[in-house]
């Protein structure tokens, strides 16, 4: 039987719709989120202050490219460098935030034109920067965070009196996440997704989080991506992060976790996992508090102790003893570690918990190497592989 012509235009443009509604999708709706329900942000302790005015250093920030609220690493920072004026009865600091890679050195030397005594720029980007103003500049102490002094292939100089480079242990807090991922992950699939394969600190929190994963399933399978090596796309570009995990998720839909390692860019990372409702784990700082939008799916995020770390700084040289060289914050000294499970906690189970609690103490004790087996991770941070 002859069919009808418009019979067979509209089959064609229904088969056209399908696939294009195929192709615009973003993945399976899993529904693993939860709504936040009572669940609350631990309170800040108070920092025990000094007099009011009972110091008069006078402390700068320099941001990386960005943003000074990007509810990571910038603001995290900045907030370190408020709490440590506080602490040592200082003005409140002021803050340059960058615009452009080019401009690093030009805001680092505006605070020095003005006299400040402590500068702290943040991320690894300025640390080259930061070590030419440090050597140049011997009468002010400069705090570097995420940054590492000497030995290593991508900061050369040696140690300086008046500079602390503040290191954190990714492949330990990014191992304590990859425990939590494969726990909870019911496929067998769990993913991390990077801002730039480039950057150390981002690989190492990857390769901890395979190797804590496999540490409680060996058959896990665990995809790693990066973003771009632009810099601003991949740690400045929420919309990109988003798009890049929408199509990701579409073609790897097994996968139930995704922790992100790319600061600004990776809160598009969490509103794609938001989207698929499925588990996210954020990075550096407690990201079901920063970014509420996106709380119904963070289960936690793999801590850098940024505010305590910088505050830490600020609070030595007021106290007329400051650190210098590289400062390690790690599972030894609680410098990493993971956020609260909020609405999640029901699904921490005792054996779940006393696998991440055996881990942080063996990691403490250095009887646990979060940068094996899978990848040894970069030379020049806190972490104990190379």
């Amino acid at each position: 039987m002859r069919k009808h012509p418009g019979v067979a235009f509209m089959a064609i443009l229904a088969a056209l719709t399908l696939v294009l509604a195929a192709c615009q999708s973003s993945g399976p709706d899993l529904g693993l989120c939860r709504p936040i329900g009572d669940a609350k942000a631990p309170e800040t302790p108070a920092p025990t202050a000094a007099a009011p005015g009972s110091s008069d250093l006078k402390i700068g920030l320099v941001t990386d490219v960005g943003t000074l609220d990007d509810r990571n690493f910038n603001q995290y920072s900045w907030e370190g460098a408020l709490r440590g004026a506080e602490i040592i009865g200082a003005a409140e600091p002021s803050n340059i935030v960058t615009t452009a890679s080019s401009d690093y050195a030009a805001n680092i030397q505006s605070f020095v034109d003005q006299d400040y005594n402590i500068i702290v720029t943040v991320g690894f980007a300025l640390g080259e920067a930061t070590l030419a103003a440090a050597t140049a500049n011997p009468d002010v102490h400069f705090i570097g965070v995420d940054q590492f002094q000497a030995g290593d292939d991508f900061l050369a100089g040696a140690g300086l009196a008046n500079y602390e480079s503040l290191i954190f242990s990714e492949a330990q807090a990014g191992y304590l996440a990859g425990i939590v991922a494969a726990s909870l992950s019911k496929s067998g699939e769990v993913a991390a997704i990077g801002g730039s394969g480039t950057i150390p600190p981002v690989v190492n929190y990857a390769r901890g989080y395979e190797n804590g994963a496999k540490s409680v399933n060996p058959d896990v399978k665990v995809h790693i991506k990066y973003i771009s090596d632009d810099l601003g796309v991949a740690f400045n570009d929420p919309t990109t992060g988003k798009s890049f995990t929408d199509q990701f998720r579409q073609q790897n839909a097994k996968v139930d976790v995704i922790f992100q390692v790319a600061g600004k860019t990776g809160n598009g990372v969490l509103q794609s996992v938001e989207e698929g409702k499925i588990y996210g784990i954020g990075v550096d700082v407690d990201q079901w508090a920063s970014t509420p939008e996106s709380a119904e799916c963070i289960v936690t995020s793999a801590e850098k102790k940024l505010t305590l770390a910088v505050s830490d700084g600020i609070a030595a040289v007021g106290g007329g003893s400051p650190r210098a060289g590289n400062v390690s914050y790690s599972a030894t000294n609680d410098g990493i570690g993971l956020a609260p499970f909020y609405q999640f906690a029901d699904l921490i189970t005792d054996d779940i918990q006393s696998k991440i609690d055996a881990a942080f103490d063996g990691m403490a004790a250095g009887s646990v190497d979060p940068c094996k087996p899978s990848g040894l991770c970069y030379a020049g941070t806190a972490d104990p592989g190379t």
